[in-house]
């Protein structure tokens, strides 16, 4: 039964059988006789047939959403049984924001410390694909904003507040100032992250506050793109203050403090809101309740 529920997360992942099939290690045809007799355990029709993947009925998707929770469920024990016998191990999967990549090795380096034996796989996206990602059991645990737009059922541990700078050129309109405002912000040619990005929507926000649409020149979801950008002193960007210090800008760019208001906003670890938890969650929510205090007095001190 579990192997068949698998089935049926690669192809709601995949939306497509032969992609499905390669993700689960077996054969198209094994993955749809597998599916067939789900079908035929439960009684209903779980996908919708043609030349090729329409989706899933209405009863697959109340199916996939039990699916979800049996196999997390068959994972997690299989996970727990294992630390029992050999400790923690395995892979830990993270996703982070992209503003919230440079604090990622504050969790998983401690982490490594105490458990060798563990492993990390981690990217980077949007917040509401880490939603999605760990609804659908393609990672552990994320990295991302823990306002403004609704969580779902996830645990959170907060970590820091983000605030943010403006980067421009020390020779430029702002390039002198202790600080600016908003408002400031809104009249330089600027350079910002897509709108598929929380941190971009969170600047949207700010700045129509401030009585200005957003409007940037260019788009990116690339940071590097960004700063290589403010480096020409042609453009401006707004980065959180963490990325501005990774960055280690040179002597011709500077991060200035924007204010009026001084806005923040929490980032945090985010797991499935599961009980019993998974080892490897449980492990990394200890790591990241020992490791908050120290991370949010360094974002404090930028």
């Amino acid at each position: 039964m579990i192997d068949r529920l698998e089935f049926i997360l690669a192809l709601a992942r995949e939306r497509h059988f032969g992609r499905a099939a390669q993700a689960c290690n077996v054969s198209q045809q094994t993955l749809s006789a597998g599916v067939k007799q789900l079908e035929e355990r439960l009684g209903v029709l779980l996908v919708q047939r043609g030349s090729r993947f329409q989706g899933f009925t209405p009863e697959g998707e109340r199916v996939l959403e039990w699916a979800r929770r049996i196999v997390g469920d068959a994972r997690a024990m299989r996970e727990e049984v294992s630390s029992l016998r050999r400790g923690l191990s395995g892979t830990l999967r993270l996703a982070a924001i992209p503003t919230a990549t440079p604090i990622v090795a504050a969790l998983t380096t401690p982490f490594r410390a105490r458990h060798p034996n563990v492993r990390f796989s981690v990217h980077s996206t949007t917040s509401g694909e880490i939603g999605r990602l760990i609804a659908d059991l393609e990672i552990d645990a994320g990295i991302t904003y823990l306002e403004n737009e609704p969580l779902g059922r996830l645990t959170a541990v907060p970590l820091y507040r983000e605030r943010y700078r403006l980067l421009t050129a020390i020779d430029g309109v702002f390039g002198g100032r202790d600080a600016v405002t908003w408002d400031e912000v809104a009249s330089l040619p600027l350079c910002l992250l897509t709108p598929d990005m929380q941190n971009r929507r969170i600047i949207d926000r700010q700045l129509l506050k401030a009585g200005t649409e957003s409007a940037p020149l260019l788009e990116s979801n690339s940071m590097i793109v960004l700063l290589t950008h403010v480096r020409t002193a042609k453009w401006a960007s707004v980065m959180p203050a963490v990325l501005a210090d990774t960055f280690r800008l040179n002597d011709r760019i500077r991060a200035v403090p924007i204010i009026d208001p001084d806005l923040s906003h929490s980032v945090g670890l985010v797991v499935p809101e599961r009980e019993p938890m998974t080892p490897l969650c449980a492990g990394l929510i200890v790591e990241a309740r020992n490791a908050a205090p120290a991370i949010a007095e360094m974002i404090d001190l930028l």
